[in-house]
Order: C-alpha cells, then sequence, then structure tokens
C-alpha cells in the first residue's frame, strides 16, 4: 500500500535533507611530519635580521615586517628582497604592525611618531614608493596591530591617548586614515591597553572585526559594521598587571574564535591563558586550563578545517592542537612571535632576527 505524505511535511522532509546535505563534520587529518626550515639569511651577506613581529602574504610572496625600518621579501621563484637602509629616508621606524590591500602593502610604528607608510608591492620591481598615508604624535601614542575587512576598507589599533581604545580606519584603500573619536568607542580602565606581540589582536571575518586588551583588564571590542560602532565584552583571560591577558585573536568564522594569552613575564604559566567562543565572541570559555602551553604570542587557525586545527607559537615553542584549542601538543622547541599561513600545508614564522617556513605534510 502506497502513502501519499501532506505537501508541507514533504517540504520539511526536503529541506531538513538539505541543510544536512550542507553540513560537515570536519575529520583529523594524520599529520606524518611539521618540517621546519629555517632561514639562512648569511647566504644573503645579511649577518644579522631585526627582530619581525608582523607577517604578510600577497600573490604567495611573504613580507616580513621588522623593526628598524627593514622589510624582508622571499618570492615564490626564490628570490629574496630586503629594503635598502634610506627606503624610508633617515628615519628607521620601529614597525610591528602592517597590513595589505591588494598590490599595497602597510606597515606602521609603533612609537609618537606613529609612521603609517604605503608601499607598492611588484613581483617583477620588488617594494617601491614608500608613501607616508597616516601620522599622529603625542606620549602615549602606541599602536599594536592593523588589518584590512576587504579592499577599501581597513583599520588600526594601539594604546589609549585618552580613555578609550586608539582605532583608525580607513574606507579609501588605505590612501587616507581617520580616527575614531573617544565619545563613539567603549571605555577602558586605567591600565588597560594592547599587546604589540605579532599583529593579530585583531580578528577580521567579513563586517566583523574583534579586538583583544590585556593589562589591568583583558576584554573584547566587537563591530559588526567595520568600525561603525562597537561593543565590548568581558573574558575569563588573566588580568591585572601591565603583562597580562589577551595577546593573540582569532576567528574561523562568524561564530567561533580564539584568545591566546598569559602573562609575558611568567611564561610557563598555564592558568587562564587560553579562551574560545563558538557564540561569535558573545561569551567566552576557559580551554585547557592549567595545561600546555603556557603564554602565547600568536595563535592562528589552519585554513580549511573548520576551525579545528590551530597553531601557537611563542618564544617558549610551537603548539598545534586538532580540536579547536581544547588539548594542545608542543611540537617543536623553537621559538617564534608570530605565525602565518599561506595554505591548509605551509606556513611562515618570524621571531628575533630569524624566519622559518612550516611544512605539514
Amino acid at each position: 500500500m502506497k502513502y501519499k505524505l501532506p505537501l508541507i511535511l514533504l517540504l520539511i522532509i526536503a529541506f531538513s535533507c538539505k541543510k544536512e546535505v550542507k553540513q560537515s563534520v570536519y575529520k583529523p587529518r594524520t599529520i606524518k611530519s611539521i618540517n621546519l626550515q629555517k632561514f639562512d639569511h648569511q647566504k644573503f651577506g645579511l649577518k644579522t635580521m631585526n627582530s619581525i613581529r608582523a607577517i604578510e602574504i600577497i600573490d604567495s610572496t611573504a613580507y616580513f615586517i621588522a623593526q628598524g625600518g627593514k622589510i624582508y621579501a622571499f618570492y615564490t621563484n626564490g628570490n629574496f628582497l630586503i629594503t635598502p637602509n634610506d627606503f624610508f629616508g633617515e628615519i628607521q621606524p620601529n614597525f610591528r604592525a602592517s597590513g595589505h590591500s591588494e598590490n599595497k602593502l602597510y606597515a606602521l610604528s609603533i612609537e609618537s611618531p606613529a609612521l603609517l607608510y604605503q608601499i607598492k608591492t611588484d613581483k617583477k620591481e620588488g617594494l617601491k614608493n614608500a608613501k607616508l598615508v597616516y601620522k599622529e604624535e603625542g606620549k602615549k601614542v602606541f599602536y599594536d596591530a592593523m588589518a584590512f575587512f576587504d579592499a577599501q576598507n581597513g583599520i588600526a589599533i594601539g594604546d589609549p591617548t585618552e580613555d578609550c581604545l586608539s582605532i583608525i580606519l580607513t574606507t579609501n584603500g588605505g590612501n587616507s586614515w581617520e580616527k575614531i573619536a573617544c565619545e563613539n568607542l567603549p571605555k577602558l580602565i586605567e591600565g588597560e591597553a594592547v599587546f604589540a606581540a605579532s599583529n593579530t589582536n585583531i580578528a577580521i571575518i567579513d563586517n566583523n572585526a574583534w579586538l583583544i586588551t590585556g593589562g589591568k583588564q583583558s576584554r573584547v571590542l566587537h563591530t559588526s559594521d567595520k568600525g561603525k560602532t562597537w561593543d565590548i565584552t568581558s573574558t575569563p583571560l588573566l588580568y591585572g598587571t601591565e603583562s597580562t591577558g589577551g595577546y593573540s585573536i582569532a576567528f574561523s568564522d562568524a561564530k567561533n574564535g580564539i584568545i591566546c594569552g598569559g602573562d609575558y613575564t611568567k611564561k610557563e604559566g598555564n592558568q587562564k591563558n587560553k579562551v574560545i567562543t563558538k557564540d561569535g565572541g558573545k561569551t567566552w570559555q576557559l580551554v585547557a586550563n592549567g595545561k600546555t602551553p603556557g603564554y602565547i604570542s600568536c595563535v592562528q587557525y589552519v585554513p580549511n578545517t573548520d576551525g579545528k586545527e590551530v597553531f601557537a607559537v611563542s618564544t617558549e615553542g610551537i603548539y598545534f592542537s586538532n580540536d579547536s584549542g581544547n588539548s594542545w601538543l608542543k611540537v617543536n622547541n623553537e621559538g617564534y612571535f608570530a605565525i602565518k599561513f599561506v595554505n591548509k600545508n605551509n606556513a611562515w614564522l618570524a621571531g628575533n632576527g630569524k624566519i622559518a617556513k612550516m611544512k605539514l605534510e
């Protein structure tokens, strides 16, 4: 006997099946080896390299923005480039933040005067035409990180000069920048600021940006409209002194994110230094509390792993998680400040006068 289902029930079943097909459950892959190839700068005539805390990938070219006004670049054809001593004139900016929009690289120095340069990138001619697009002076000026939403809209953040974060925005591809008035931003408490650890105090997904603070408090500022409006949320991260709090934030999608940090002066400390969110940053939960790793300066999701695979680095080593940060394994003792993935299997790392390439196999 055949039964005829009501039309509405058929639609419900069809819709449910369609949704189920779209959903994917990521199965952790088997990574047989994690190979780290350290760059031998002496082969290129460099006795030393400057400290590097910011990495940009543009058209598969890796740019390392360093202190002392140096930018190192690795091209896919094996070529290596370093900016000459006079690239920024007589100034040797202390770069710790960077970003890019299409074929333009941006390098931002930290202390007063904070200098933001726009630099054209060319596969054949390298870096050229450094143009100063923003300058800010003041006793409390100190910029920490920057990123772009899209080709036209970008953001950079710094420590408070009043009672709010210093936030500058561009809406024209980085050609000009404007600072948001404090009256339009959440108020911070005295001693709450941002760490210039790895240029990853900002995470961006679509029109959303999340910013992590540290020091006397560790909270997350969030915008869903590219910086027009803001809210602020507390976290259970360690805070209270100028060296504690969140150092790095990353999101795999608009709902799932992770923050790592701790206390730079007590790098072995692993209490209250790792949190995750599953609701877009509205709430945060501690993970791997009291377990490896301790202090972390940079955390990044591995691309195309549904937010399951995560790498974190610090001067104490390299750490890996395949369950969204709930548990971790130390995979290398080499210390670095920052990590940036090119794709699912390749990443660049940078630290105090050193660069390395990591390959997952």
